[in-house]
């Protein structure tokens, strides 16, 4: 029970904070975002860029939804296109779970017939369900990795590391060992969203920065 509590009152929270900008979506955007775990969800609201980078999929992922019945229309010469628009929707839906495995996951879910693909941007449910088992999935394939060869999973590291120092180096020059050594202490799968998004590398790099001074 006080778990329903303290959702309803994330969600008023949210709802509150994306109306102003979103009037009109404002309902369903805040539905999407209250599928992510109460933690992420909870660092939203203290986090104000991650907050906007979130709703900012979450619309493009809402726009998406309401477009497939357009390219089931579309002439049989158009089925590669309307595949690549099928992949760039599902990317979008996916992203918004921000499970650091985005790409893997829409490759997985692509996979399936084009109906099937259509009836997960159509139900936010079963792409919930969909998303989770594919990252079951990927969790097992990594554990499986590991046992295999612990060896490469440093290297692996060793290689994040790397990127992030180069990136890390053009935002912060001064600090840049620093600050990579503290992102390193993160899950892999953090960094790779890290490497792969520069909004979010910026905000931990700030986020960072601001631990240094202090």
């Amino acid at each position: 029970m006080d778990e329903e509590e303290d959702m309803e009152t994330i969600g008023e929270q949210l709802y509150s904070r994306i109306y102003p900008k979103h009037e009109e979506s404002a309902g369903k955007l805040t539905g999407m975002l209250l599928e992510l775990p109460g933690p992420v969800l909870s660092q939203m609201l203290q986090d104000e860029a991650m907050l906007t980078a979130a709703v900012d999929k979450a619309l493009r992922a809402l726009q998406a939804a309401q477009e497939p019945s357009k390219v089931t229309c579309k002439e049989e010469d158009d089925v590669s296109a309307s595949s690549d628009s099928l992949g760039e929707q599902l990317f979008e839906l996916v992203d918004v779970y921000n499970t650091g495995h985005s790409q893997k996951i829409t490759g997985m879910l692509l996979e399936q017939h084009k109906e099937a693909v259509l009836n997960l941007l159509s139900d936010p449910k079963l792409l919930e369900e969909q998303v989770n088992l594919a990252l079951k999935t990927l969790k097992e394939q990594n554990i499986e990795e590991t046992d295999v060869s612990d060896s490469s999973d440093a290297d692996d590291t060793e290689k994040l590391g790397e990127r992030l120092f180069s990136l890390v180096e053009e935002l912060d020059p001064l600090h840049a060992n620093d600050i990579t050594g503290m992102l390193l202490e993160m899950e892999p799968a953090a960094l790779r969203q890290l490497l792969s998004d520069h909004r979010m590398l910026e905000v931990a790099v700030q986020k960072a920065q601001a631990a240094l001074d202090t």
